[in-house]
């Protein structure tokens, strides 16, 4: 039984990390599908949880017991919401290193290069014009 106490205790840390209050959690129960027999036709085994300022919905049906699912589902809504946090972290960064990378000046060789190419395009335009013809 140390097991799920494991789990118990494992659960409260994850939800602690992730910024969860059990206030704002929406838990109801559904009957499990799939294998299992009278057990899953009986007992509504199967937890869904709503993370009700995120909108984050977690189904958990892994385990024959409900309060072992609630455990369960508690970690799955924790470890989701983690990776979202963590996500939108590294998109901000992404976003910053762009923005200064698009800022940065570039250096007087590379300048001078693009000036080259854009002269030597204009040069090659100009003689593409339209001939007159004087007949």
């Amino acid at each position: 039984m140390s097991s799920s106490r494991d789990r118990t205790g494992s659960t409260a840390e994850k939800l602690r990390a992730a910024g969860i209050l059990e206030d704002d959690l929406d838990e109801s129960f559904v009957r499990a599908g799939g294998k299992g027999g009278q057990n899953v036709n009986k007992v509504s085994t199967c937890v869904v949880l709503v993370h009700r300022p995120t909108g984050l919905a977690v189904k958990c049906q892994i385990a024959r017991t409900q309060g072992e699912n609630r455990a369960l589902a508690r970690i799955q809504l924790a470890e989701k919401l983690l990776a979202m946090k963590a996500k939108a972290a590294a998109e901000k960064k992404n976003a910053q290193e762009k923005r200064r990378r698009q800022k940065r000046t570039r250096p007087a060789g590379i300048k001078r290069a693009i000036l080259a190419d854009k002269r030597q395009a204009s040069t090659k335009k100009q003689t593409r014009k339209r001939v007159d013809r004087d007949d």
